[in-house]
């Protein structure tokens, strides 16, 4: 009698990859076929990038509109946008990881009706905590579209339109960022700020119907593979958690010291966690078997700089459109026209995004575009802390500093990218989301820390000048780890 060996019992990783859920759906066949479909994907992308981005510029717009309402100050009111930012950070890179496992159409898609969802509860919240609540849920949505944004695109065009097609993404961000304080400024005014929220709902409805639709798989079959049977598999929620922890006692130290309501010694005690959490986790991510950063990644020298690039240029991008209504108030330039010259920065980010590249010789390599746009962004910082604050002397050097950043940042997302194995793309996306996101929220907090010490003058303009050296700091940072062709 021949004995029967038993199967391996599944486990609940096997069963949940197996399910009918996580299997993703085909396109149409007349767009699979079709050869400019990829296009349509970067398009799908895009609504993902600009519905983000809005949702960060809008909110900032009804900050005032929501200190009334709740009866609080305004370090209080800015934790809807540093709680949403605080829960970005965190999930970026592990939900990154789970893409991988996943796939990252069935991520992407459910990241659209899980930030739909959210915003649909924060426009009908009645208190301050239950709305931070609800955009710390709507974070957790926007990861599980931004972890994926740029592997989508990067690894759904051809190699030769990856540029382009990043550029196009870029573009649509800034779409968002310079819509927004428009629209916003509209809702409070003549709807209310529930508005500002509820507004993503068709946006985030269009989306998961278009991604549906028009994405292509992640896997040829629509299924994962299974994960290694060793224990690789793992996640790291250790890393996850100190994660989380470093970046919220980092931004809560910076609140704080901007005028949240805690004594001094609090920032001291926050800035001392946020170093040994620091150190923590850089210790656990070493030892981790799938660590949420992997050191191996990171610290391949092309892709550190790159990261480190994106961390400043979204820093570079943030500072100014958060400080600079500020300080034109202090000029006596009225909300409605600095508006307009805000906008003058996404603007010129989103033309040079797409075809800025046209004012440089052709043939130009990545490197030499990232070159070009951090000294560009570095002239037009310096520009904007020496001269006299008014509406021409503060758009032309903004439109100075968005040209430069439209070269930079989708040129470095293109080199980080190619940089990063296929099997990890969605981990690196998450990583450069990670670090932009990072950059988002610190050019959130630090012109309000400065204001705060110094006043709108003094301090912006001590900001902008530490900002612009940051800028020639990028420059010099685009050499290390690549070759650059010259112009």
């Amino acid at each position: 009698m021949t004995a029967t060996t038993e199967p391996p019992p599944r486990s609940r990783t096997d069963v949940l990859l197996d399910s009918r859920l996580l299997a993703e759906r085909p396109r149409p066949r007349a767009v699979a076929r079709w050869r400019h479909a990829h296009w349509l994907a970067v398009g799908t992308v895009c609504l993902g990038a600009f519905l983000g981005q809005l949702t960060a510029s809008v909110t900032s717009l009804v900050f005032p509109a929501l200190q009334e309402r709740f009866a609080t100050n305004f370090a209080a009111v800015e934790w809807v946008s540093l709680a949403y930012l605080l829960v970005l950070v965190a999930l970026l890179a592990p939900v990154g990881r789970l893409s991988d496992l996943v796939g990252r159409k069935t991520m992407y898609l459910g990241g659209f009706a899980v930030f739909a969802l959210a915003s649909l509860g924060a426009g009908l919240s009645n208190s301050l905590a239950l709305l931070v609540a609800w955009r710390a849920v709507q974070a957790v949505g926007g990861a599980m579209m931004q972890a994926n944004s740029v592997a989508l695109v990067a690894r759904g065009v051809p190699e030769h339109a990856m540029r382009t097609a990043l550029g196009i993404q870029a573009a649509a961000q800034a779409l968002g960022l310079a819509l927004g304080p428009t629209l916003g400024g509209l809702l409070v005014a003549h709807a209310s700020w529930r508005w500002a929220f509820w507004i993503n709902v068709p946006i985030g409805a269009l989306g998961l119907l278009a991604g549906w639709y028009l994405l292509p798989r992640t896997y040829p079959d629509g299924r994962p593979p299974r994960p290694p049977a060793d224990g690789e598999s793992r996640f790291d929620l250790p890393g996850l958690l100190l994660l989380a922890g470093t970046s919220t006692a980092l931004l809560l130290a910076l609140s704080a010291a901007s005028g949240l309501p805690l004594p001094w010694w609090a920032v001291l005690v926050l800035l001392a966690a946020a170093g040994v959490l620091g150190v923590l986790l850089a210790r656990q991510e070493q030892r981790a078997d799938r660590p949420i950063v992997p050191p191996g990644l990171v610290n391949t020298p092309g892709i550190r700089a790159g990261l480190v690039i994106a961390l400043i240029g979204y820093l570079l991008l943030f500072c100014p459109l958060v400080l600079g209504p500020v300080m034109l108030a202090g000029a006596g330039v009225d909300p409605a026209a600095a508006g307009l010259v805000i906008t003058a920065l996404p603007a010129a980010f989103a033309v040079a995004a797409t075809v800025g590249g046209g004012l440089l010789p052709n043939g130009c390599a990545d490197a030499t575009r990232c070159r070009w746009g951090a000294l560009a962004a570095a002239g037009g910082l310096l520009a904007l802390a020496v001269l006299p604050t008014g509406r021409l002397t503060t758009a032309l050097p903004l439109l100075a500093l968005g040209y430069g950043l439209g070269l930079l940042l989708p040129a470095n997302n293109a080199l980080v990218m190619r940089a990063i194995p296929a099997e990890s793309s969605a981990v690196g996306g998450g990583l450069v989301n990670m670090v932009r996101s990072l950059g988002t929220a610190l050019g959130t907090a630090l012109p309000v820390l400065a204001v705060h010490l110094a006043g709108p003058s003094g301090g912006g303009r001590g900001v902008l000048l530490l900002l612009a050296a940051t800028a020639a700091v990028a420059a010099v940072l685009t050499a290390v780890g690549r070759t650059a062709r010259p112009c």
